[in-house]
């Protein structure tokens, strides 16, 4: 119970800083909308031999595909913030009081997930005048996973972060990363339309099972197996990684 109380007190904290500035969560918003507007309708064409047939279908398509990708780098790019602190050395103070360490990885992880499923909210709501529909069922869970690729992609970027304390070197490791995984998921395009040897690769990477889910769950298919797939993959690996962030973080602080 003292865990859950103390980060829940954390959490409470980094979104109450997060609310003080609104401008900087406006801006988190641009690129997807962007990408929302201006590349979505390409897919009603590249797409039409697959059933693509309206733009309402198109962004029945892309929609999940933004949704993994903004659970992926708006987790990926979560080091920068660890490091700001422990170099501001609020960490430190927090560690003469007795708020749990786990906790306060943990609550700053949770704040990650409360933004990024507000912005897939926002999202959903800029995507339903071009024609978006899709059950209220289905999208509440599709948000569900969308919270556990994040604290999966945050814990990585915390675990990455502890390890190589530089900001410069956080930035090389996530883009040389975050890229490859993101095409390898078909975020952008859905895999159909790649090479074989691009869908054999990508069968290993994670965060393409969740893509597939997510696509599932907005085609109105929340009984296939891929759903349940992506979502004990994604549930499994950040577990793991979440318990390697919290030895890495408890290991360095003390």
């Amino acid at each position: 119970m003292k865990l859950v109380r103390d980060t829940w007190l954390i959490f409470q904290q980094e979104v109450g800083l997060m609310v003080r500035n609104p401008v900087m969560v406006a801006f988190s918003l641009a690129q997807p909308i962007t990408y929302l507007i201006l590349f979505a309708p390409f897919l009603k064409v590249v797409m039409v031999d697959r059933g693509a047939s309206s733009y309402a279908d198109a962004y029945r398509i892309y929609v999940p595909g933004l949704f993994v990708a903004m659970g992926l780098f708006g987790g990926l790019f979560a080091g920068y913030g660890l490091l700001s602190a422990l170099r501001a050395g609020i960490i430190d103070r927090c560690r003469v009081t007795p708020v749990s360490r786990t906790g306060l990885l943990l609550g700053r992880a949770l704040m990650h997930v409360c933004l990024n499923v507000v912005q897939a909210v926002v999202v959903t709501l800029v995507a339903l005048p071009f024609g978006l529909r899709v059950h209220l069922a289905n999208l509440l869970v599709s948000y569900a996973l969308l919270s556990v690729m994040v604290l999966l992609s945050t814990s990585i970027s915390y675990d990455i972060a502890l390890l190589v304390r530089n900001e410069n070197s956080l930035g090389v490791l996530v883009n040389t990363v975050g890229q490859p995984v993101s095409l390898l998921a078909g975020v952008l395009i859905p895999l159909v339309l790649a090479p074989m040897w691009i869908q054999r690769v990508a069968v290993w990477n994670p965060f393409a099972w969740a893509t597939d889910g997510m696509r599932a769950l907005f085609a109105g298919q929340i009984t296939q197996t891929v759903v349940w797939q992506g979502a004990l993959i994604m549930s499994g690996l950040a577990a793991a990684s979440l318990f390697w962030s919290s030895h890495l973080f408890n290991r360095d602080v003390s």
